[in-house]
């Protein structure tokens, strides 16, 4: 009897460490990849901040992720890589499933790991100019679309160099998505003063009323919920010209009530320590017929593929990609073919979710040699078959913004070729040692000696706010790289460039508050 006593203490023991736990595995995940919009105050329609509350909703957690529901990330993985990726692999769906379907047990208290420090405001840091709107916006509750341009005089004498655009959402029930435009003919300011309310309806481009036009708006990144902001990798950004307006459209969602909104812009400018190498420049792809060869509409009963071509004029490196379309939208695939006939998959997104578009940031430079050729396919449903279709029977749909209307816009991001821009990548790879959840964590840089553009790596125990810095070797502070930065538990990566600094020994600080790392590395 004392023998199969032990032996069944023995097999309990192997089975509870065996056991997949909230505290050892399922806590951090959701964390991760849930609880950005799910927690109060966010877009999320419930609450995951802790054990109690991630239990109470097990049963939809584990539909939703196991139906690739949610995270929100449209692009596939398999297809082409992004920073900043936002959703669960096989094995992470497959755990959370295991947890739910036994029981769903929390395991050792000790174990879970902190609940993220996220800011109450910006997740960037303390933004160099902050916009906001002069006076609320009434959006009336009358269940239909809302697509309105709204303008922010900048009033500067010399151009500015932005890093980013942090679009706050004041209103969150009903701002659907932003779009961000630089305005240097003020014939936008011209609209809005032509109206007796705030802002003005718009239709495409707000230049002359020509849908071309928007061909040669400048766009900075928009906003969409759910995805953090990026800044620009070091040496790079986009130049805000000396005196001119920001406009901003807000596509305000249908609903059912009135309601306000106020919202904001934080603008992130280039600091004086930091290079400025090369201009961001865009290009918008859109259903113009030198682009798909045909005419942009859709007829009633039909499903329509249009295949678009753009053929880039000079050497450029690719940097962003943001694929838009409406409700008939079902998928988009963007690859590009080099003058030698080599393919280049750009992005897929095989399930279009109107949404959760967004704006993505290549891992790498993508080289695009003068004369490649950029493809465009963009399949839609006009039919009863799509669930999605906002008209029952199913009508003619063109080119319009309205949600019931349908899009075909795909503007592209990327800076003038150098050289060596092949090798540069924005992620590195990490060491295969084992690394314990509870620590923060810098990875060796590599490699080491640096000669220009520098990934490190390092992993937080648990999300918050950090300050990331190069110092001297007196420790003296050298660049800021980050201030009061937000990043989640888990890993991370940021990019820096060397091109200024002189050959020697230095440090990289990553702290937040509650630890400090360093790094050493040599300036070759």
């Amino acid at each position: 009897m004392k023998y199969l006593y032990v032996l069944f203490f023995f097999g309990f023991t192997l089975l509870a460490q065996g056991q997949v736990t909230y505290a050892d595995d399922v806590a951090e995940l959701i964390y991760q990849k849930c609880s950005t919009c799910h927690r109060p105050g966010e877009i999320g329609p419930m609450s995951l901040t802790n054990y109690d509350e991630v239990r109470s909703w097990g049963a939809t957690i584990k539909f939703v992720t196991s139906n690739k529901i949610m995270p929100p990330w449209q692009p596939d993985p398999e297809f082409s890589h992004f920073l900043e990726e936002n959703f669960l692999t096989d094995a992470e769906i497959a755990e959370i499933a295991e947890w739910v379907d036994n029981g769903m047990a929390r395991g050792e208290v000790a174990n879970e790991p902190a609940f993220p420090d996220f800011p109450e405001g910006s997740v960037l840091g303390t933004p160099d100019l902050v916009l906001t709107m002069e006076e609320p916006w009434l959006h009336e509750g009358n269940g239909r679309d809302d697509y309105r341009y709204f303008v922010f005089p900048t009033n500067f004498t010399e151009d500015k160099i932005i890093k980013s655009v942090e679009f706050r959402p004041d209103n969150k029930k009903i701002v659907h998505h932003a779009l961000v435009f630089e305005d240097t003919t003020g014939e936008a300011a011209q609209k809005d003063a032509a109206t007796p309310e705030y802002g003005f309806n718009g239709f495409g481009s707000f230049i002359s009323n020509d849908p071309a036009g928007i061909l040669t708006q400048k766009q900075y990144p928009g906003f969409v919920p759910g995805q953090k902001p990026i800044l620009s990798p070091d040496g790079t950004g986009q130049v805000l010209t000396a005196g001119a307006d920001i406009v901003v459209q807000v596509h305000y969602a249908p609903w059912s009530v009135d309601e306000f909104d106020q919202s904001s812009l934080n603008i992130f400018f280039k600091d004086d320590s930091e290079v400025l190498e090369r201009e961001i420049e865009s290009h918008i792809m859109v259903p113009l017929q030198s682009v798909i060869g045909e005419q942009f509409f859709i007829l009633a009963n039909q499903e329509k593929t249009f295949h678009g071509e753009y053929r880039v004029p000079i050497d450029v490196s690719l940097m962003t990609i943001a694929p838009h379309m409406h409700l008939l939208g079902k998928s988009w695939e963007v690859w590009m073919e080099q003058p030698d006939g080599e393919r280049v998959d750009l992005i897929s997104v095989p399930e279009w979710d109107f949404n959760w578009q967004g704006s993505y940031y290549f891992d790498r430079y993508i080289v695009a040699p003068a004369g490649s050729i950029i493809h465009a396919v963009a399949s839609y449903d006009n039919t009863t078959n799509n669930p999605e279709n906002p008209n029952n029977p199913p009508r003619f749909v063109t080119w319009g913004e309205g949600t019931a209307d349908e899009m075909y816009y795909l503007p592209i991001g990327f800076v003038r070729y150098q050289p060596g821009d092949e090798d540069i990548v924005f992620e590195g790879t990490t060491s295969t040692e084992e690394i314990e959840k509870d620590q923060s964590f810098l990875y060796p840089i590599s490699p080491n000696p640096v000669n220009d553009l520098t990934v490190a790596g390092f992993r937080l125990a648990h999300g918050q706010c950090v300050n990331i810095s190069i110092l001297d070797i007196d420790g003296q502070l050298v660049r800021e790289l980050r201030e009061g930065e937000f990043f989640n538990t888990g890993e991370h990566f940021i990019n820096f460039s060397t091109v200024q600094l002189s050959s020697g020994l230095y440090f990289l600080r990553v702290a937040g508050k509650d630890f400090e790392l360093t790094q050493k590395f040599v300036k070759g």
